[in-house]
């Protein structure tokens, strides 16, 4: 049975960063999730061997759910043991300056993600990490905060419906 582990730190050097997502937040306190098959994710995928980790994530956003990513810190990462390898899935959370229209993926031809902007109570709930979901949002909204680019408690709820993002 594959373990997973919340670490709201940074990777220790001797575990392996496999994966790299990011918690994107819009300017009024949204989060950005990539819809797969039915399925809300975070943005994000597999660092490339030559690319700096923050590089990876704008790369990532901008070829899943098109859109320039700044303000990139980390939050912690997820330790993976599956009982023969361990390694560190690493999340950022970054603030979106600018989203275009949905475009296919350039590493699957022909997939284009669904995409669809939440309050962090909403990702939370549709997020499919289980009991890693709160910590890792309250996390990213700790340093979204810390870095000046959460401003939701500002705005009146309304605001912070869900918004399904078309092509």
């Amino acid at each position: 049975m594959v373990k997973f582990t919340w670490h709201e730190a940074h990777v220790p050097v001797d575990l392996p960063i496999r994966q790299i997502y990011g918690v994107l937040f819009t300017p009024d306190g949204r989060i950005l999730l990539r819809i797969e098959k039915g399925i809300c994710q975070l943005t994000g995928g597999k660092p490339e061997p030559w690319e700096p980790l923050k590089e990876t994530l704008s790369r990532e956003a901008l070829e899943e759910a098109n859109c320039r990513i700044d303000k990139i810190h980390t939050v912690g990462y997820q330790k993976v043991d599956d009982g023969e390898k361990v390694y560190a899935q690493l999340r950022f959370a970054a603030l979106i300056r600018e989203i275009g229209p949905a475009e296919p993926d350039p590493d699957r031809p022909g997939w284009t993600y669904g995409r669809i902007l939440v309050s962090p109570e909403r990702a939370i709930k549709l997020l499919p990490y289980g009991d890693i979901s709160e910590p890792l949002i309250q996390a990213a909204i700790k340093i979204a905060k810390k870095y000046d680019f959460y401003h939701q408690e500002n705005l009146p709820d309304e605001v912070l419906n869900d918004e399904i993002l078309e092509d």
